[in-house]
């Protein structure tokens, strides 16, 4: 089946949305759990939050044995290798997933950019994306920011045609307690006037998204080489989140 090389991104210009750890669940769980292809475009500079976590990953995966022997043991599992996480600035990342193109055909490239939309190359690399997901939270600055973010790139390059954009989504992030509350309808209700969809799932505010690779070998969460450890997947949503975005983008 010929490879769809989908332009993918959780985007939004307030910091600590969660849009990187949102990236490599999702990048991770296609990868590794349902078979796609995938690629990461870090071009989060200057932190590069997501290379660093794969140079991190590596570094654990090569000196700690125990998981070392799980890498071996997912690559021949899976007969796979980690997808390829590659830095890029802002304003190059077009040019940087065409060259990882011409390596090899992805399902999907998703894209990992600065907390705001003033960086150079920012606006323009969002309007080559074929779906943006943003992330938001019941904070009201986070949710201001992030509404004024969606809005701002609604009314310029999706309704004008100006961008290939395919579809905007908001996804509620960091939830605190079991499920939404009211106060989440009416924040729905609002997004709704102002013309943006929300995803049906949302992600709970849990401890353990912030689980990376441990010398204790605990069950990991949030890795480039490894999916969510299954112990840790029933309810976080990560599984439902991914379903649901197949479902949009229709892969």
């Amino acid at each position: 089946m010929e490879k769809k090389n989908l332009c993918v991104a959780f985007s939004t210009q307030k910091g600590g949305a969660g849009k990187t750890t949102l990236t490599v669940l999702v990048a991770s769980y296609l990868h590794y759990v349902k078979g796609y292809d995938v690629a990461v475009v870090d071009c989060d500079y200057p932190q590069y939050s997501i290379a660093e976590m794969r140079e991190r990953d590596l570094k654990m995966a090569t000196d700690n044995d125990y998981y070392k022997s799980l890498a071996y043991q997912q690559f021949t599992r899976l007969n796979k290798r980690m997808y390829p996480v590659v830095k890029s600035l802002p304003e190059k990342a077009a040019e940087t997933a065409k060259a990882l193109q011409e390596k090899g055909k992805y399902d999907i490239i998703f894209f990992d950019l600065p907390g705001t939309v003033n960086k150079e190359g920012v606006i323009y690399t969002l309007s080559i994306m074929d779906y943006i997901f943003a992330p938001i939270s019941a904070d009201h600055l986070v949710l201001k920011s992030t509404l004024r973010f969606a809005s701002r790139l609604n009314d310029t390059l999706i309704t004008t045609g100006k961008a290939k954009i395919k579809g905007l989504y908001l996804i509620w992030n960091q939830v605190d307690g079991r499920e939404k509350s009211e106060l989440y309808d009416v924040y729905e209700q609002i997004i709704a006037e102002l013309g943006l969809l929300v995803l049906k799932t949302f992600i709970p505010n849990s401890l353990r998204f912030r689980r990376e690779l441990l010398e204790s070998h605990k069950a990991l969460f949030r890795s480039t080489l490894f999916p969510v450890d299954k112990t840790l997947l029933k309810g976080s949503n990560v599984d439902e989140l991914v379903e649901e975005v197949l479902g949009i983008i229709n892969l």
